[in-house]
């Protein structure tokens, strides 16, 4: 139960590194997502807003920034590569620049809710599962989760088939910006605080337990549950 709390946030970056793995994707740029997301939910916190209003802000930024990711794939045709490497060194640096590159201490509203354990277990689990839960059936069950398979396996042929290449590709970096926060928020209620390092090598993790998890870096093939969390576990392990 401690390595599964403990690598909860890492499982969450994973699981939407694993969506950009299947379409034959990366995003180097999630650990940067990260740190502005949590730079932005940390600075609604000190200024006394909600943590339902800094949760939601914290999803938008990341949302965001991985529109920016997409926009530039499916606008210019960049690789992914370079497009989530400039984008990880521009995340950082407007993180740096907006905290100055100084800590933010989180108020305590936020680790005492960070500390609860419904059913003895605690809250992060419960969101690692539940991300878990909606990306194994995002995949199995709905057309865009086939699509991403499809495209990923032989992007040519899913084209000729009518499949819409672009709109898959937006979907699955929204989704991984979106988890990038999430697992942003997850970690940063455990810490207790935003430090200018937070988030640094964390892609590195992410496709690490993807990877080790059966997800092939050529697209196509691989899985949430069990994978991607089996990788997970070992990585925290």
């Amino acid at each position: 139960l401690l390595i599964l709390n403990q690598a909860s946030y890492i499982g969450i970056l994973a699981v939407g590194m694993t969506l950009v793995l299947l379409t034959a994707g990366i995003d180097l740029s999630v650990g940067s997502i990260m740190y502005l997301s949590a730079t932005v939910a940390g600075l609604l916190l000190q200024a006394g807003q909600p943590i339902a209003v800094a949760l939601a802000a914290c999803l938008g930024t990341g949302a965001l920034f991985g529109a920016v990711n997409a926009f530039f794939i499916t606008r210019f045709n960049v690789i992914p590569f370079v497009v989530t490497l400039a984008t990880l060194i521009a995340g950082r640096g407007l993180g740096l620049a907006v905290t100055r590159s100084e800590s933010l201490t989180l108020p305590n509203s936020l680790f005492t809710l960070s500390s609860l354990r419904p059913l003895g277990v605690p809250v992060a689990v419960w969101v690692f599962a539940g991300v878990v839960l909606l990306a194994t059936l995002f995949l199995q069950l709905t057309p865009l989760g086939r699509h991403i398979y499809a495209i990923g396996n032989d992007p040519e042929a899913a084209e000729k088939a009518g499949l819409d290449r672009k709109r898959t590709v937006v979907a699955v970096y929204v989704i991984s910006g979106v988890c990038a926060a999430l697992a942003a928020f997850v970690s940063i209620s455990q810490l207790g605080i935003v430090n200018p390092s937070f988030g640094e090598g964390e892609e590195l993790d992410a496709v690490a337990a993807a990877v080790l998890g059966g997800t092939s870096l050529f697209g196509g093939v691989g899985s949430v549950f069990p994978g991607t969390v089996l990788g997970t576990l070992l990585i925290q392990m």
